[in-house]
């Protein structure tokens, strides 16, 4: 695919050059795995798991990891138009070739994308039609614990943790290959692991339940993880090119959560709550600071604030992210979970968004979900943020819950008037949102068994709410697309028999569903009539009788334990977090004589793992004095000039921004940040070269703190950059913030044409060449510009198939690839090559 980088929209997203992107000799390893995430690079960058898996992975000399994201609708027409196929990011290796293909599967709307990314690799949708040398197509996430809908497409699943169970699966396929063992042999070996869910050894039945073919194979048990401490977490991190969803150095402080809300099917299949040491993790933070140079860190878990040392593991990180300027951002935090003294932390390095989950907004329906929060320590919880600085907060709720009344619906709109009040009370101009999901019923939750609401029932509601928030200006609504919360409620319960459903979808263009300007439900609700399914009969209530197509999948907590917390539930009762309270035996540990239900544990005791027995944060803790020093201060001013060649051509300026800070942060420039809410380094650059264009001289200004010597700079910069990328030279500037501009500059412009083509080229620029005037409309983003391109000509001169020319900006400033092409009017894109050589400065 790498040849295709001159047609492909965000070429940047194909280049898989990125700092701390493992590139392998495929010739020097025995399993090649290719790491896919069903969505496009901007997402799928941002997802944890696969850095995790990346790095373990890649950690083994024999294996090689690279990674897949879905292209673009624009990227996969180009793809298909030259007759290629899609490819990893490192190597360009067809993933036809790999030796396992892994999926990520993070939510039920992703799975007619799993098609569309198997379409462009020429690799067969279902498994029992890949036989031979097709890879081994796998698929873990959290949508696994009910897969059902996309069984049928892979050889096998991981539930579960995935580090150790993947490593297992890539040593059995190794030892196939060296074997000559059959895929079919190679299933059969791995059925007996933890983890390991092979669909084909399950054959569907009546009333939607599945018979299992071995009788020592009835179930698929999750694979733990018992201690976090003993697997390898990625400090260095593959740096993006250009923004993604989530840009930040995420740490997974903690795994699994026992809030026991009763909606959340992550707090029943994530379990036990298993922490880093606080010093681990401190380690991890620096280390990762230092190979990634992201100016913002993210504690990560299902429950930050309930981190039982989160306390001391902030206040010995914060100094480090003080002097550095990195931001902290805690989310998933429950309400009351953060006290004022980390709130004062936090508000003074930069306020990252607040974002609270009271899901429900009275009391009585709070206490029907678990979710374990008083309105009273709400408001005490956004008093405080906003009188630390916060001018807003968004609060999620879902509607659709079961013994949802209006009285609820009514006090969502009351508890958000409530903490805008709090606001005021600070003196704080602000806005509150509340944003609005409906309830989808998922798997292994105490709520598995309730009905949905309807695509008209939740209009209604969201209609309601509406009114409710068109009188109070201060308050703003978002809600989620409902009749997207529909097709997620089908799929979430759904069986095997919705695969064609999903296939058929695909061939009707149905991708990329979880974006709103993609998704349309018409398409599926047509499939699903013509299948002779209903969608009303996946979104009704079952009896806790009936055989559900999830039974054969164990995650560990018993139904036992999930109907008791549904009577509980419908009782209006709390059940408090087991990790500082009372067990109440969901069957995930090995605790007071009861043993856990996972096989896995026969070989180690499962349990939570804490820092300590209760959180930090209800204890006194003096709080060290920790000084702010000035970031703000100019002492001095440097240009660096650098090239830009290879695949870096395609780097756009805003890319190229966040690459240079992040390798000046790497290497540990002083830089001078800006004053203001987000504080950012000083850095200035020069006109923006475009995408495809390479130059042997470009630029950017940037202040620093302390005096340092080029030398220093230049090796220490050009360590830490991507190919292509290169410093040459440094030079001293006065403090001003106006400094000395290129009047002009050199390009060369080679020509892949045949040369009777060359000959028509030069004619066409002779005749440009002897004009007075040569006007052209150029597209501004307001309006239509008249420019001249004549004047732009300062000098030229012909080497073979090369035109060598100087452009001048005295006067104006234009693109240069603008200049050939309005010149050279019907020379396609690829047929010429762009080389900035020098600038003239005056």
């Amino acid at each position: 695919m790498k040849e295709l980088l001159p047609y492909l929209p965000k070429p940047s997203h194909y280049l898989g050059n990125e700092i701390n992107s493992v590139h392998k000799s495929m010739d020097a390893v025995s399993v090649r795995i290719g790491l896919a995430f069903p969505d496009m690079y901007e997402v799928g960058m941002s997802y944890l798991g696969q850095k995790i898996l990346y790095k373990q992975l890649n950690d083994q000399p024999d294996f090689s990891a690279e990674r897949i994201f879905a292209p673009s609708i624009e990227a996969a027409q180009i793809i298909r138009k030259h007759g290629e196929t899609l490819c990893t990011l490192e190597s360009d290796t067809p993933l036809k070739d790999l030796d396992i293909l892994a999926f990520s599967l993070t939510h039920e709307l992703c799975y007619t994308n799993i098609l569309y990314m198997l379409d462009l690799a020429q690799i067969p949708f279902y498994a029992r039609n890949r036989k031979g040398q097709w890879p081994l197509v796998i698929a873990g996430g959290g949508a696994v614990f009910n897969a059902e809908p996309v069984a049928d497409f892979f050889d096998l699943m991981v539930l579960g943790d995935g580090e150790n169970a993947l490593i297992y699966i890539a040593e059995a396929v190794r030892h196939a290959k060296t074997s000559g063992q059959s895929k079919d042999d190679l299933l059969f070996r791995l059925k007996g692991l933890p983890g390991i869910y092979i669909p084909s050894y399950f054959i569907p039945e009546g009333q939607g339940g599945l018979k299992a073919e071995y009788e020592d194979y009835k179930k698929a048990f999750k694979a733990v993880v018992h201690d976090l401490n003993d697997v390898n977490f990625p400090t260095d991190q593959v740096l993006p090119h250009g923004k993604i969803i989530h840009d930040r150095f995420s740490v997974e402080i903690a795994r699994g959560c026992t809030r026991g809300c009763r909606f959340c099917q992550a707090g029943s299949i994530y379990r036990p709550v298993r922490e880093r040491r606080v010093s681990r993790v401190v380690d991890i933070i620096n280390q990762g600071l230092k190979e990634t140079g992201i100016e913002e860190l993210s504690f990560l878990s299902l429950s930050t604030g309930d981190f039982s040392a989160l306390e001391a593991l902030f206040q010995q990180s914060f100094t480090r992210c003080q002097s550095e300027q990195v931001a902290i951002s805690l989310p998933s935090l429950r309400v009351g979970s953060v006290n004022e003294n980390l709130m004062e932390l936090i508000a003074r390095i930069r306020h990252t968004h607040a974002t609270l989950a009271p899901e429900a907004g009275t009391q009585r329906l709070r206490d029907v979900i678990n979710k374990g929060i008083s309105e009273d320590e709400l408001l005490d919880h956004t008093e405080k943020l906003f009188r630390l600085g916060w001018s807003g907060v968004k609060l999620y709720f879902m509607i659709g819950l079961p013994t949802e009344t209006m009285e609820d619906m009514d006090g969502i709109k009351d508890l958000c008037l409530k903490v805008l009040e709090t606001g005021k009370r600070a003196g704080k101009r602000l806005q509150v949102t509340a944003s609005i999901s409906p309830f989808v019923p998922k798997s292994h939750t105490p709520f598995q068994w309730e009905r949905q609401a309807g695509i008209e029932e939740v209009r209604e509601k969201i209609g309601y709410l509406i009114d409710l928030f068109r009188r109070h200006k201060k308050l703003n609504l978002k809600w989620h697309d409902p009749e997207m919360s529909l097709l997620e409620g089908i799929f979430s319960r759904g069986g095997r028999e919705l695969s064609s459903v999903v296939e058929k979808a695909y061939h009707r263009n149905q991708i990329f569903t979880s974006w709103t300007d993609h998704f349309r439900l018409e398409p599926w609700m047509d499939i699903l009539e013509e299948s002779g399914l209903k969608a009303s009969e996946y979104l009704r209530s079952r009896q806790d009788t009936e055989i559900l197509p999830w039974d054969h999948l164990d995650c560990g907590v018993s139904k036992k334990y999930l109907l008791t917390e549904r009577t509980r539930a419908f009782e209006e009762k709390i059940t408090a977090d087991c990790r500082y309270q009372t067990c109440r035996r969901c069957g995930i540990c090995d605790k007071d004589g009861s043993a856990s239900r996972l096989p896995d544990s026969k070989n180690r005791k499962i349990d939570n793992i804490l820092n300590q027995k209760h959180r930090d944060q209800d204890d006194t803790i003096c709080q060290e004095e920790l000084n702010q020093s000035d970031l703000t201060s100019k002492s001095h001013h440097y240009r660096v000039w650098y090239e830009k060649k290879g695949l870096s051509i395609y780097l756009s300026q805003l890319e190229l921004q966040s690459i240079f800070e992040r390798a000046m942060r790497r290497s540990s420039w002083p830089l001078t940040f800006s004053k203001g809410f987000r504080p950012t380094p000083v850095i200035s650059f020069g006109q923006a070269l475009p995408v495809g264009v390479a130059s042997m001289a470009e630029w950017f200004n940037v202040y620093v703190r302390e005096s340092m010597t080029s030398d220093e700079m230049v090796k220490g910069m050009n360590r830490n950059l991507p190919s292509g990328l290169k410093i040459f030279k440094v030079e001293n500037l006065s403090l001003g913030r106006k400094q000395v501009q290129a009047s002009s500059e050199k390009f060369a412009i080679d020509f892949n044409v045949r040369q009777d083509e060359l000959e028509k080229l030069k004619m066409i620029w002779e005749k440009f060449i002897a004009s007075k005037e040569y006007i052209v409309e150029k597209q501004g983003k307001k309006r239509l510009a008249i420019k001249d391109l004549r004047p732009l000509i300062a000098d030229y001169f012909w080497d073979k198939n090369q035109l060598k020319l100087t452009l001048s900006w005295e006067k104006d400033y234009l693109s240069p690839v603008f200049v050939v092409q309005s010149i050279f009017k019907d020379l396609a894109s690829e047929k010429f090559m762009i080389t900035k050589l020098s600038q003239i400065m005056r």
